[in-house]
């Protein structure tokens, strides 16, 4: 299992990640609300952790971009600030549970187990489409649509595009492109890669204003959207 946790205070954030990494989780932190929002909405995470008071972007930001990209991620709201509005506001903007600090570390372990037991029962249920901006995925009927026009993409290029998607925000290299899409070992002599992404870039991106598709010198590709 792997969590994300969203925390500005140095020591606290030391504290989780040596107690959750203890307990067999894989553990990230980002410690601004920047920074975690963009991992939360980019990131394949099983669980957020979130603070409610952060620098640059707070807590109910973070939760409303996650919420925004349709994304089922179970969110857990940490704060310091024991009021009653702040929890009711956190739930009904998505928040699937709250823990005001000062709090035992085993009743974070329990509360942790209970919110991954209920998204595993929710993810029971196949995610059937994907959006990001005005591109719309339908992955039962294999479409794709952006700005209400029909791309016309061949059965690589929609897969390509499904797994750019489905990991938004982070930059994907050639070879991983090339071993999930292609099923295939990467041949730096091999622009099998290059030339599908060209390919996709000419449907998805060429006819409309915003790109979403973006080359990242050296490193490989990544879907997001950028402003400017």
């Amino acid at each position: 299992m792997r969590l994300l946790v969203i925390e500005d205070e140095v020591k606290l954030a030391q504290y989780l990640h040596k107690g959750l990494s203890e307990n067999g989780y894989v553990v990230d932190v980002a410690r601004d609300g920047i920074e975690g929002r963009r991992l939360a909405t980019g990131g394949e995470y099983d669980l957020v952790l979130l603070d409610l008071m952060l620098p640059g972007v707070d807590g109910f930001g973070v939760l409303a971009a996650i919420r925004g990209a349709n994304r089922r991620l179970p969110v857990l709201m940490l704060t310091a600030r024991d009021k009653v509005e702040d929890r009711v506001r956190g739930l009904e903007q998505g928040a699937d549970d709250y823990l005001v600090k000062p709090f035992a570390f085993s009743e974070l372990l329990a509360r942790l187990g209970a919110l991954l037991r209920r998204g595993a029962s929710a993810q029971a249920q196949p995610t059937t489409s994907m959006s990001l901006g005005d591109l719309e995925l339908d992955l039962v009927a294999r479409k794709a649509q952006r700005a209400g026009q029909r791309l016309d993409l061949t059965a690589k290029e929609f897969k390509l595009l499904t797994l750019l998607l489905r990991r938004r925000g982070q930059i994907l290299s050639r070879t991983t492109l090339a071993e999930q899409v292609w099923d295939m070992n990467f041949d730096s002599d091999t622009n099998v890669v290059e030339v599908a992404v060209r390919r996709l870039r000419a449907k998805l991106d060429d006819p409309f204003p915003a790109k979403l598709l973006h080359t990242v010198r050296g490193m490989g590709y990544v879907l997001e959207e950028r402003d400017g």
